[in-house]
């Protein structure tokens, strides 16, 4: 049943990107299954824009996604070391190593984290990002889980990389930068939600998903009905709200 999922999992990395395809969700649908799938308890992706930067793109948990934006801010992280050697970078316990990243050690405990391993997002010499895998107890990630990591990385490099060579470069630019400003909007339309439904921020964030899914339209989309309040809001608002995870 596992190599069926992991199977199926490349079928999907694959077959998703296609003309007009939903760059967040597809990053976000990768974090999920590396969770599903390994020995690892979140998973965050940063992507490289146009002009090299790193942003957040997708995590699979809010603990991620704030630790993930921490190393944006600080300039310090695994994750950032990743993307810049374009080499894999771990450390099994934070608590050991308190002085290879300081400020991330301590905002990593903060989050409940113990452990990290980064693994590029890389085809040769060109890196477009990291995937990063991260544990609540600290140990060594299994040696096959690190590696299937890396190859679900590989994949989604590969399909990104595929897009930017069918299209004219500076089209492929515009779209992965649209991605990246409608995580922004995503994440005005999370908190608005959060605020006006009483729920969490990852309710949120799986409220407006699944509403984008069953009615077809773009997680960006729905994120900008939310914040304009338009009629489609009200249906959303609606929805059966997710059932927390304990």
């Amino acid at each position: 049943m596992l190599d069926r999922r992991i199977a199926q999992t490349f079928v999907d990395l694959a077959d998703t990107l296609v003309l007009g395809f939903d760059a967040i969700d597809f990053l976000h649908t990768l974090t999920e299954r590396c969770v599903e799938l390994m020995d690892v308890d979140a998973v965050g992706i940063l992507l490289a824009d146009q002009r090299g930067a790193l942003n957040l793109v997708a995590a699979s948990t809010e603990q991620a996604r704030l630790l993930e934006l921490f190393q944006l801010q600080a300039e310090e992280g695994p994750c950032l070391d990743c993307f810049n050697t374009g080499q894999p970078v771990g450390c099994a316990d934070l608590a050991e190593e308190p002085q290879r990243w300081p400020a991330f050690t301590v905002a990593a405990r903060e989050q409940g984290f113990a452990a990290v391993h980064a693994v590029p997002m890389r085809l040769r010499e060109q890196v477009v990002g990291a995937l990063n895998l991260f544990r609540t107890s600290p140990g060594v990630i299994p040696a096959d889980a690190i590696a299937l990591a890396q190859s679900f990385a590989n994949v989604a490099t590969i399909s990104i990389l595929q897009v930017r060579a069918l299209r004219h470069s500076e089209m492929v630019a515009e779209q992965l930068q649209n991605a990246l400003n409608s995580r922004i909007m995503i994440e005005q339309a999370k908190g608005i939600l959060t605020e006006r439904m009483q729920i969490g921020i990852a309710d949120a964030f799986t409220l407006m998903r699944n509403y984008a899914r069953n009615t077809n339209q773009f997680l960006s989309d729905v994120a900008q009905q939310v914040i304009a309040r338009s009629p489609e809001v009200a249906e959303l608002t609606r929805v059966q709200r997710p059932r927390s995870r304990p």
